[in-house]
């Protein structure tokens, strides 16, 4: 398997796709990207049930497994800002599949673009689908990702990283902040942003075209750069260990300068 943007799509009982008719569907789907399935050297198409399905000059290998993915609890309370019956679905679920690019040599965004695009059709062309989660922390209904994989391969801005990466709120005294979750399995750390001046649904919009552009131009944000689109927008970036989410590496993004 590729990298830690390995997905696991939930189902509610344990099946074995068709991969011929996903290969069909893929492409249906996403006209411009050569797809079939492919024999484990990737040389001929084969039957319904190989594991292997080829996008463009990628392979992405689908393994249906007949168990329930290890519980989250974590996991589960970050989704239920956004998606409230998914502890009931990570509860009653009973299968699972696994979607990976396979090979190391790609870069992140090429791998989540694939492998959403397969994900994508697997869901539409298995009944079962009932949730994905991406790369162990990101955790999203199946028709959700139905809809918007079909942009995975839609240039920036447009691809739909905010099925790779959630945003959620905090407080910080007086503050407020935003956290992703995701954002490091592309560059390696998450972004903290604590402001006083913006409002929450500024912040977020602010996060997630940060989150974009990461995930678009790779770490181009080093320790101690000051970004913004003006002198009234500067925002200091510092690479830490989270002092509110238990050290994990984030950027902390801060844009109290004075004026």
């Amino acid at each position: 398997m590729s990298n830690s943007l390995l997905a696991l799509v939930l189902l509610n009982k344990p099946v074995t796709p068709d991969m011929s008719a996903v290969a069909k569907l893929l492409h249906a789907r996403h006209p411009e990207l050569a797809t079939e399935t492919a024999d484990s050297e990737g040389a001929q198409p084969v039957q319904a049930n190989s594991p292997l399905i080829r996008c463009g000059n990628e392979l992405v290998a689908v393994m249906s497994m007949p168990a329930p993915i290890p519980q989250d609890p974590g996991l589960w309370e970050r989704a239920a800002r956004t998606w409230p019956e998914g502890k009931a679905v990570a509860t009653h679920h009973q299968g699972h599949m696994i979607v990976s690019l396979l090979g190391k040599g790609e870069r992140p965004l090429i791998a989540a673009r694939l492998t959403t695009a397969v994900i994508g059709a697997l869901i539409a062309t298995v009944p079962e689908c009932c949730g994905v989660v991406w790369a162990g922390r990101v955790a999203r209904p199946a028709d959700l990702w139905l809809e918007e994989s079909r942009w995975s391969l839609a240039p920036y801005p447009d691809y739909p990283f905010r099925l790779w990466v959630n945003i959620l709120p905090f407080r910080s005294g007086a503050k407020i902040g935003a956290i992703t979750m995701g954002l490091s399995a592309f560059v390696g750390r998450e972004i903290e942003f604590v402001t006083g001046k913006l409002a929450l649904s500024a912040l977020f919009d602010k996060v997630a075209g940060l989150s974009a552009y990461l995930i678009e131009h790779g770490n181009v944000v080093k320790d101690g750069d000051t970004i913004g689109a003006s002198v009234s927008e500067r925002i200091s970036v510092r690479y830490k260990n989270s002092d509110v989410f238990g050290g994990l590496p984030v950027f902390c993004c801060t844009d109290d300068f004075k004026h």
